[in-house]
């Protein structure tokens, strides 16, 4: 005779209530979450965007930017076009009123063929009794040649540290590409002129190296001057308080 021992059943689970604080807990975490991530981005795209700005306008040649860092340097395509028209490229050196260089191109004007490579120097010199940084931006006049001005090798956006009263070459290896042939609105171009301009440089907020000059001098020393120009964040911003109605 076999006994039987009864089967208990399982403890029945007592369903779990949410309170309203762990509630509101996990809503406030992921909220959290999100606006991290948004402010992230923000400084991410605010960090990136003059870079990005000023690798658009090296790749398209806008407003007078040479063209730098593209496939335009192909071997083949660095052959001087014997027989075509020389160009004349003047050299212009400026310098902010802040900064204690003296800055100067080593020749007035180079004459180059289309596809031809050319070297040119500029010189800085420190006139001061302390250590300087400066920062050089950049411009060719006139616009529509810029697409087809490619710089190899130069010393534009990059610090530039002199020692008290040092003297230094700055070379500038460049091109006329030589599909400027084929572009009608180049056909009777004959000058161009090369701009560097030099400023003292500064740290911003996020600990980079800048021109320490207004914006639209800076703007204007890349042939932005005839551009409007969107306003910063800050005074987008002031201006909205101002227009908002009173509460």
């Amino acid at each position: 005779m076999s006994t039987e021992v009864p089967r208990s059943d399982p403890p029945r689970q007592v369903p779990r209530y949410v309170s309203a604080r762990e509630m509101y807990a996990k809503r406030n975490r992921t909220l959290f979450m999100y606006t991290s991530a948004v402010i992230v981005l923000a400084v991410g795209v605010t960090y990136a965007a003059v870079p990005l700005y000023r690798m658009f306008c090296a790749a398209t040649g806008f407003a007078g930017t040479p063209v730098v860092g593209t496939g335009k340097f192909e071997p083949e395509r660095l052959v001087p076009v014997e027989g075509a028209k020389r160009i004349k490229v003047h050299f212009n050196a400026d310098k902010s009123d802040q900064l204690p260089w003296k800055f100067t191109p080593q020749q007035k004007f180079v004459t180059v063929l289309p596809g031809e490579t050319s070297l040119a120097f500029y010189k800085a010199r420190n006139t001061s009794s302390e250590d300087v940084i400066g920062i050089a931006t950049y411009n060719v006049t006139p616009d529509r040649i810029a697409p087809y001005f490619a710089k190899v090798e130069c010393f534009c956006f990059e610090e530039q540290k002199l020692l008290a009263g040092e003297e230094v070459d700055m070379p500038l290896l460049f091109f006329i590409d030589k599909d400027v042939l084929d572009d009608p609105a180049c056909r009777n171009l004959d000058d161009v002129v090369l701009s560097y301009t030099f400023f003292r440089a500064r740290r911003n907020a996020l600990g980079h190296l800048e021109p320490d000059a207004p914006e639209d001098v800076v703007q204007a020393s890349q042939g932005f001057a005839d551009y409007e120009l969107a306003p910063k964040a800050e005074v987008r911003n002031a201006a909205a308080v101002e227009k908002s109605p009173p509460a």
